[in-house]
């Protein structure tokens, strides 16, 4: 085991909360240590939306130019047919934001980003392909964690250790922090897809008999999720590659399935959502998926694990730097962000309840012809009501501003 070292906080997981807390607090002079266990950050299957709040926080970071900058798509505004009209549903224009668009962009360039902008604080390091496997302890309290890295096992201490680590998080479980499960009645199976048309972002299903995908537009190829029913990959497999191929070719006429050669390519994610009762303890802080695990309904995932990492620079920066970090800091960072969790959760249970039959069933829904026509009608001669829709998705409960101490000019 390598010598042990001592930092003030000890991030595990190099995702978009771990990434934006690091850069947050070095800027506040804080010594931090950010942990991932991968070498780079090219994952296929992260979330790629960032929506205005998150664009917004950016801004904030003297960084939107530099993410503008980026291959990326925006989406302004989702049409839907409804009772023969074709009215804006969710409208992201109407938003009071600097850049009221939903942007698509490969989370590992945004990750990138923030690394490469993090490294430039004297108090930042970041420690690729290396994990955190373990925690250290002094009695009750979290002191720092145990890794393995390319050079070995260690140890480093800390003031606080912070879980960035995702749904499956290791220090979550090192720590006997129990998740609460909510029953999500499907998974998704990721896969990719070369592109042969026009590749455009939209957010509705595409649909076959039988089949709904999710389409996110990348450089030259797309990354489709296949919803499936809870458990369903073994009867997925059972109806056959070639089957599953003309399905998908029905769907997405300007992508071809000729990529699509094995069951190898599909990866399916087991969705849940969760929730820990109490996201702390002395020494230990659990945020983003690690507190609260999200579904994909809505993309919101990403922009509540940066927006619980921005309250929580906000709250525990100045305890951090004078080292008299309390545990009375980490339930305000918990009481500050468990009402947006909660309610964004319940909206998604909502959402599952009410789309599983068009998700699973393959089958665009349909309203009754009196609801329809009413809906059509209210957006069509009040379009303003659009903007509800876009603000939840959008913005959202709570949304969080960089603290000053971290706001810079655009470079």
């Amino acid at each position: 085991m390598t010598p042990s070292g001592s930092t003030t906080c000890a991030i595990a997981g190099g995702g978009p909360a771990g990434m934006v807390l690091g850069l947050l607090l070095a800027r506040a002079g804080v010594q931090v240590t950010v942990f991932e266990k991968h070498a780079d950050f090219l994952r296929d299957f992260r979330g790629d939306t960032v929506h205005p709040v998150t664009l917004r926080l950016l801004d904030d970071l003297g960084l939107y130019p530099e993410f503008d900058a980026l291959p990326h798509s925006e989406v302004e505004h989702a049409d839907f047919d409804i009772a023969g009209r074709n009215v804006t549903v969710v409208d992201f224009r109407r938003l009071r934001q600097p850049h009221p668009v939903l942007a698509l962009v490969p989370q590992w360039d945004l990750l990138n980003l923030l690394a490469d902008t993090a490294r430039q604080e004297p108090t930042f390091t970041l420690r690729m392909q290396t994990e955190v496997t373990g925690l250290l302890h002094d009695g009750d309290t979290v002191t720092g964690v145990r890794y393995r890295g390319p050079d070995g096992d260690g140890e480093l201490r800390a003031d606080l250790t912070v879980a960035c680590d995702g749904r499956t998080s290791t220090v979550r479980r090192e720590a006997g922090l129990t998740a609460r499960e909510f029953p999500v009645p499907f998974d998704v199976g990721w896969f990719r897809l070369n592109a042969i048309g026009a590749i455009k972002y939209q957010l509705t299903p595409r649909f076959s008999p039988g089949l709904a995908l999710v389409l996110i537009p990348r450089e030259g190829y797309f990354q489709v999720g296949c919803f499936l029913p809870k458990g369903g990959e073994k009867k997925l497999k059972e109806r056959g590659l070639e089957s599953f191929r003309s399905q998908v070719a029905e769907a997405v006429p300007e992508a071809s399935v000729e990529s699509l050669t094995s069951w190898d390519g599909v990866k399916v994610l087991d969705v849940r959502v969760n929730r820990l009762r109490r996201w702390h303890k002395p020494g230990l802080l659990c945020i983003g998926d690690a507190a609260h695990a999200m579904s994909p309904a809505g993309g919101v995932g990403i922009n509540l694990a940066v927006a619980d990492a921005v309250a929580a620079a906000g709250i525990l920066a100045r305890p951090l730097l004078e080292h008299r970090l309390s545990e009375g800091d980490l339930a305000a960072v918990q009481r500050r962000r468990n009402l947006p969790a909660v309610v964004t959760q319940q909206a998604q249970r909502l959402m599952h309840r009410a789309m599983r039959p068009v998700l699973l069933g393959g089958e665009m829904p349909t309203l009754p012809p009196v609801l329809a026509k009413f809906i059509a009608l209210a957006l069509s001669r009040v379009p303003a009501l659009s903007v509800l829709p876009g603000y939840l998705v959008g913005v959202g409960l709570r949304p969080e501003r960089a603290p000053q101490f971290a706001c810079r000019p655009p470079r």
